[in-house]
């Protein structure tokens, strides 16, 4: 079973990639790490900044595979084609961005409602782009019975893999995983099938590879951000210790502190991990509210030291 990392903007960058593979990195776990999406310039001029984070030199150690956000099969297409030349081969295209800003524009989950416009969308890259293509989708817009039309656009297509994220767009992320509309429609897909959502442990996710032993894959998004270690875990390793997690948080806060070049907006990265991870110290309650209000490097300084003398759960 190949393991992967959710992209997830503003979480799942550069940086993060490094720290993961250093702090709880083990072969296999994470095989690929899936990167947040990136937008093709409607002009076709790359920019120098955003294209850095996709930089292989920057990225050593396990794959990393691109994400595009966009509607333009030809643009996107075109974009593939760049990212090529920089050296990647699979390109991954966003069909399950449930954002509002992103579907209000007809991209990630929102080229699901006319699905007129994702076939002439698909046939464009499909037959413009070189390479393999993977897809990361929902199951439709308000219904997951949507999705019996929508896998019969990708089924015609040569998708190398499809990761199927099984809430419809309307749900963002409240409410479960569509368990059963997944294995439902798991036997109609024509290839390699991925799974993705509400994965938060490794027994989770071995229940998920027992019910499911055909799968390609398992990606998982904001179980490792609270459990850096549960890849890790899934192949035979040992849970975060609190001094593996005081390293690994302490350079996402320098790195991110470099790269913005001031520590109040390495803070504001940094509580996007917190939300996550901060259930993993007992009695961290009486911080929460001390976290959320820091704004300067020297707040969020003293609250993590004060976290730290917490036991783990």
């Amino acid at each position: 079973m190949n393991y992967y990392t959710a992209p997830m903007e503003g979480l799942t960058d550069r940086i993060w990639r490094q720290a993961h593979q250093r702090w709880f990195g083990a072969p296999g776990a994470p095989a690929r790490y899936y990167a947040p999406f990136i937008s093709p310039p409607e002009n076709r001029v790359l920019i120098k900044k955003k294209m850095a984070e996709l930089d292989p030199a920057a990225n050593p150690g396990a794959p990393v595979i691109p994400q595009l956000l966009a509607k333009d099969g030809a643009l996107a297409a075109w974009m593939i084609g760049e990212l090529r030349k920089m050296g990647y081969t699979e390109v991954n295209l966003n069909f399950g961005c449930p954002s509002g800003t992103v579907t209000a524009k007809g991209k990630g989950a929102g080229m699901l409602r006319d699905l007129s416009k994702l076939e002439v969308f698909l046939d464009e890259v499909f037959s413009q782009a070189e390479g393999p293509i993977s897809v990361k989708t929902r199951l439709g817009v308000t219904s997951p019975e949507e999705f019996e039309a929508i896998l019969d656009l990708y089924d015609r297509c040569p998708i190398c893999e499809l990761t199927i994220h099984p809430r419809v767009m309307r749900q963002l992320y409240r409410g479960e995983a569509d368990r059963a509309a997944f294995a439902k429609y798991l036997p109609h897909c024509q290839m390699p099938v991925c799974y993705n959502g509400d994965i938060t442990t490794p027994a989770q996710l071995k229940a998920l590879e027992a019910e499911f032993p055909n799968l390609s894959g398992i990606m998982v998004g904001r179980g490792i951000i609270a459990d850096p270690a549960l890849l890790r875990q899934a192949v035979g390793g040992a849970p975060a210790s609190k001094e593996e997690l005081r390293g690994y948080l302490d350079e996402l806060y320098h790195g991110y502190t470099e790269a913005f070049g001031m520590a109040s907006c390495a803070v504001s990265r940094m509580k996007a991990h917190w939300h996550y991870l901060i259930q993993r110290f007992e009695g961290s309650e009486v911080f929460e509210k001390q976290l959320r209000k820091a704004r300067e490097g020297w707040e969020y300084e003293v609250v993590v030291n004060q976290l730290f003398t917490l036991p783990l759960l």
